[in-house]
């Protein structure tokens, strides 16, 4: 898989405080006291429309702090929304073996950041479930708010993509007739990041290859070409009903292979190393833990 990178912009902590910055080659360029009093963080700077300028004003810098010294949140912290969309790609809708051969709109659900971690961190197990599942996927940032967009325009609203394991609890997931809210929100039971890619063309996007490895294991594989519901249809379809606002999180869907589906399930089990890797975007990693009680 390609792994050539362009610019990318991530939320870290360092000696205490939360703080954003240019990741280059030789760590992390921290861009907070330059927009000190103007940015509390990447959703502001979203919101501000200066996520390019932000980039521009780390080009050249040299790095302030080792990538390895330093720990990653998820890019925008407490997101307007965060949609979800499910079932999103061929083989993922012929699992359901409900005869349907495509479904005619996509199928959504909310989470809570809370529910997300960051790059580098472990995701947490629950006491009350150990069906601990991974589902990697692509994220897209709105940077441009709208209501009713027309496909056409759809890319014009996205100011950065970035990386999603939207880890689930699976049998919480079936507790419920018409929902899945219950299995998709344990607090730090999936991650986004590690950083936010600025989208700039439409090939960042268009058919980009996608694969989530567990302790190098390649598990899912598929690429977004196949998606049945493309990013642009994802937000028009979304802003139908409902304004996207600078900061939204989108999250596009899973290939086949998560453990579920194997026979017997593959859950995830504390030590296990999954990594989402996507073209032009990079790797999210992360290790697994049971929550503390």
């Amino acid at each position: 898989m390609t792994r050539s990178i362009p610019a990318r912009i991530a939320a870290f902590r360092a000696q205490g405080a939360d703080r954003f910055g240019l990741v280059t080659e030789e760590g992390i360029v921290d861009l907070t006291p330059q927009f000190e009093g103007r940015f509390r963080g990447l959703k502001q700077v979203i919101e501000a429309g200066a996520l390019e300028t932000v980039i521009a004003a780390g080009a050249g810098c040299r790095a302030t702090h080792k990538t390895e010294e330093v720990e990653f949140l998820i890019p925008l912290a407490n997101p307007e929304k965060l949609i979800c969309v499910g079932v999103n790609f061929p083989d993922r809708n012929a699992e359901y073996k409900d005869g349907q051969e495509a479904p005619p709109h996509p199928s959504l659900f909310i989470r809570f950041p809370r529910s997300f971690t960051g790059h580098g961190r472990a995701l947490l197990r629950p006491p009350e479930s150990p069906q601990l599942d991974y589902e990697g996927e692509i994220a897209i940032v709105i940077g441009k708010a709208g209501r009713r967009i027309p496909r056409e325009e759809a890319y014009g609203h996205i100011a950065a993509i970035t990386l999603c394991n939207e880890g689930t609890i699976r049998d919480w997931v079936r507790h419920a007739k018409f929902n899945v809210t219950q299995g998709k929100n344990w607090d730090g039971s999936g991650s986004i990041g590690p950083w936010l890619v600025p989208f700039r063309e439409a090939g960042q996007l268009d058919d980009i290859a996608l694969e989530t490895r567990v302790n190098g294991e390649v598990r899912q594989s598929d690429r977004t070409g196949r998606m049945i519901f493309d990013f642009r249809e994802i937000i028009r379809y979304v802003s139908t009903f409902c304004t996207l606002v600078p900061g939204d999180i989108l999250v596009c869907g899973t290939p086949t292979g998560a453990g579920a589906r194997f026979d017997p399930p593959r859950w995830l089990v504390p030590g296990d190393v999954i990594e989402v890797e996507a073209e032009g975007i990079g790797i999210l990693r992360n290790t697994v833990a049971d929550e503390p009680c």
